[in-house]
């Protein structure tokens, strides 16, 4: 079917959906997480298949990142449910005036209509995206990457079977099959068909649909997050800290990629920091972390000299940029120079540095001696998110349902003219 085809059918369903009762929309989300479970043989045999397209030229990381089990699958399976849980936003009133003439002014969540969302080698995306955009009373066209086409399709494949068999349009939830830039080109472009556009992927990806877009576009993702070690901190607290935030998952958007030190307490920090992200992951034959270093830093403890690039690359790896600052605000000046807006930290048991540091840094997420692994739509408490939004205007920081609709005014009198 042609992207064309397939936006016109989206667009034809858009109107039922908005009107599906709560209780039709929750029992449509039951039948597509049974689906997903009951096709988990065709569909993890689809995502080997991607697996071995890619082994020679993607490194472990991002494999990591494509690969399905059957226990991520459950995962999968288990967020749909859990979205099921969650309060419906659609024709919730967010504000109600009354005015002096009897009018009676309601501020209505709505649905936006339909959802574009394009994402790169992370088919557990596709199942979250089409939970909460069917949840929001949306309908959703979903682009994947190529590398993890075969494992988005037959995910799609069976959210749509369980959409049919209890004989609900299983048009709510939709895959392009073209996966060219010429077939995303069209989905950005498609203004008669698509209210909203949301890119999930690299920095590469968001500036193109930023660029190109003519729809809607919420500018997503890149995360170029950073963790800064105070004068006044808990040193083994900053240690655990950095750890999970660099190591648990270094491919995805939350994770640490630079560590800003303060210099009273680098010559103590920096060797302990050595010790836990590269030797004794050595010793416990796991990945060490590559560290890049400033001259600074350079002067304590070994490394890689880090370049200028350092300080604004995404690694999605194991590798951290380290520079040492003179005090907080420095650190603030270094990130908002560097920052993406996404998540940042500060480690420190100062009152004073936590408050200026949570007024000054200008990013969707601020946290004070926490890990930025947090910034996260099941974390936040919103189900699974659809993206992480590191712009200002509509939506900021992980998006669940709320941020999915737009709202309309309705308003009720009994005759009132003017």
């Amino acid at each position: 079917m042609t992207t064309l085809e397939i936006l016109q059918r989206a667009k034809a369903a858009s109107p039922a959906l908005a009107l599906l009762s709560t209780n039709d929309k929750n029992r449509a989300l039951l039948a597509m997480a049974d689906a997903l479970e009951a096709h988990t043989e065709e569909i993890l045999a689809a995502n080997e298949a991607d697996i071995l397209a890619v082994k020679d030229t993607m490194n472990p990381v991002m494999i990591d990142r494509l690969r399905l089990t059957k226990e991520r699958i459950v995962g999968m399976a288990q967020g749909i449910r859990e979205v099921v849980e969650l309060p419906d936003p659609v024709g919730s009133v967010m504000e109600t005036v009354e005015r002096p003439n009897g009018l009676r002014i309601e501020k209505t969540r709505v649905p936006m209509g339909v959802v574009g969302i394009i994402y790169e080698s992370r088919p557990n995306v596709t199942s979250d995206a089409a939970a909460l955009s069917l949840k929001s009373g949306n309908v959703c066209v979903l682009r994947g990457g190529k590398e993890a086409y075969r494992s988005s399709y037959a995910i799609v494949a069976a959210l749509r079977e369980g959409l049919n068999k209890i004989g609900i349009d299983p048009d709510f939830v939709n895959m392009l099959e073209d996966t060219t830039r010429a077939g995303a080109n069209e989905l950005m472009t498609a203004v008669d068909y698509v209210d909203l556009l949301i890119p999930r992927g690299g920095a590469g990806l968001i500036k193109a649909c930023v660029d190109n877009a003519k729809v809607p576009c919420i500018q997503t993702g890149t995360g170029i997050c950073h963790v800064y070690v105070d004068a006044d901190a808990n040193l083994n607290m900053a240690l655990d800290i950095i750890e999970n935030a660099k190591t648990s998952r270094p491919s995805v958007c939350n994770a640490e990629e630079v560590c800003l030190v303060n210099r009273s307490v680098a010559a103590q920090f920096l060797p302990m920091l050595k010790n836990r992200l590269v030797d004794e992951r050595k010793a416990d034959g796991k990945t060490p972390v590559e560290l890049r270093l400033d001259a600074g830093a350079a002067r304590i403890i070994d490394g890689v000299a880090a370049t200028d690039a350092d300080f604004d690359t995404e690694f999605l790896n194991y590798i951290l940029a380290i520079k040492l600052v003179d005090d907080v605000k420095e650190a603030v000046a270094h990130i908002a120079k560097h920052s993406t807006h996404h998540s940042e930290a500060i480690i420190t048991e100062n009152q004073e540095s936590a408050a200026y540091f949570t007024a000054a840094v200008d990013s969707a997420a601020v946290y004070v001696n926490a890990s930025t692994r947090f910034t996260d739509g099941g974390e936040f408490g919103l189900g699974c998110e659809i993206g992480i939004s590191t712009q200002k205007l509509h939506a900021r920081g992980p998006m669940g349902l709320a941020e999915l609709t737009t709202y309309k005014y309705v308003i009720r009198g009994n005759g009132q003219i003017r």
